[in-house]
């Protein structure tokens, strides 16, 4: 699975190197990629797996499989909360400076999904990577009333975290799926870029429509 990313970010690595702290070191992933503006994470895929891993016989996670999915759900929300806070604390001098990391650009894509869609884009986004890491430094940096940004955001992590690893558990009882689970965790990130390749398309389209307006008005009269 090391074409998923670095070595540690494979889920059987952390299975096979720190046993039922893989569980926590997951969470702290999921946290990181929902709240530190971490992007790269495969969030999706390492749910996904780990709901495969509580599949197993012998669970090697250590925990029961509805506890699995409380430490998963509270990850993600809890890593929302501290993004929120930070982007409402720091988020206009982290927009201005444009960094590697936290890059002006994502934000402003997010900042579109969140304008287009409202609160439901706190649930939505949780779907898209990036979209889901940068939501919570736009809802900081717009200083979204808490109480309905945090509802909203328990909302998707409850959706987010619970489907994907319920998912990866009931699949993962598939041999074939256990056979080929590298492809099936690239085809699952796959799945996850699909709205934002719809998105990319969309923008370009619409910008060939502004492009062919200007042309024919400043055209030959």
């Amino acid at each position: 699975m090391h074409s998923l990313g670095p070595q540690w970010l494979d889920p059987q690595y952390l299975l096979d190197h720190y046993g039922n702290t893989a569980l926590w070191i997951s969470a702290l992933i999921i946290f990181s990629e929902c709240g530190l503006f971490t992007a790269f994470l495969p969030g999706d895929s390492l749910l996904f797996t780990i709901g495969l891993f509580a599949a197993l016989p012998h669970n090697p996670l250590g925990l029961p499989f509805w506890l699995v999915l409380v430490v998963l759900v509270a990850a993600a929300f809890l890593g929302n909360v501290v993004g929120y806070e930070i982007g409402r604390a720091i988020g206009t001098p982290l927009y201005k400076r444009d960094g590697r990391l936290i890059k002006r650009a994502y934000i402003d894509k997010t900042t579109e999904f969140f304008e287009r869609y409202g609160n439901r884009a706190i649930v939505l986004g949780r779907f898209v990577p990036i979209v889901r890491t940068f939501i919570t430094v736009v809802a900081g940096v717009g200083k979204m009333e808490r109480r309905r940004f945090f509802t909203y955001s328990f909302i998707g992590a409850l959706l987010w975290a619970v489907g994907v690893t319920v998912l990866g558990y009931f699949l993962g009882q598939i041999s074939f799926v256990k056979s080929n689970l590298e492809i099936m965790l690239l085809l699952i990130v796959a799945v996850s870029l699909i709205p934002v390749a719809i998105e990319f398309l969309r923008h370009r389209a619409a910008a060939r429509r502004g492009e062919t307006a200007d042309d024919s008005v400043s055209g030959p009269l």
